[in-house]
């Protein structure tokens, strides 16, 4: 027998269209729950979906069980590993800037409300920095705007080390739990998934 694989990935352009794909095992993608991933969690609650079921619905609702303050960790780290591949850009870009915030600010976001919520322009209708309006137009109007200079890139950096704080701040003074409560729902849903017929039964 083949092996079985937990993770699928397609990354390609489609008819002009780029096309960057994962999708994961049930079993692998309720472990990642568990483990304060904020990736799958992006994933479950993105309003981008192709194709649902009610147990994607239940699912939705059990995850919320997965939540916790320690959730600020991933984002921490996410945000750092944005910000060091917008400071290896020369001159540093508006698009990879404009994922850092993107990051930062769903995090404080999560701690704060216990809700995902990965859209920059959304998030900015709480968090009301000035800047992320006319960045987001510079990076519509493409590449002769979108790259910043020197004064531009020391303002983000003070920014971006200011946000951290909240963000860190936000971890440590969230009243989210310290541990998921999930773990007994996602197993009673894990159960009924493997065991209901992988296609729905013709008459």
């Amino acid at each position: 027998m083949l092996p079985k694989r937990e993770t699928i990935g397609i990354s390609c352009v489609r008819n002009g269209m780029e096309l960057d794909l994962v999708t994961h095992d049930v079993l692998k993608f309720f472990t990642l729950l568990l483990k304060r991933n904020g990736y799958v969690l992006e994933q479950l609650y993105s309003p981008l979906v192709v194709h649902t079921t009610p147990e994607q619905e239940e699912l939705k609702e059990i995850a919320e069980g997965c939540v916790t303050r320690h959730h600020s960790h991933h984002y921490l780290g996410f945000a750092a590993t944005q910000w060091d591949l917008f400071q290896k850009d020369n001159p540093p870009r508006v698009k990879p800037l404009l994922y850092v915030y993107r990051v930062v600010l769903t995090g404080i976001h999560l701690m704060r409300t216990g809700k995902v919520e990965a859209n920059l322009l959304k998030l900015n209708e709480e968090f009301r920095l000035p800047y992320i309006p006319e960045l987001a137009e510079r990076k519509m109007r493409g590449t002769e705007k979108g790259s910043l200079d020197a004064a531009e890139r020391d303002f983000h950096q003070a920014e971006y080390t200011r946000l951290i704080a909240q963000l860190e701040e936000a971890g440590a003074t969230s009243h989210l739990p310290d541990q998921p409560s999930a773990r007994d729902a996602l197993n009673n849903l894990l159960i009924r998934l493997r065991l209901s017929p992988s296609l729905p039964a013709h008459p």
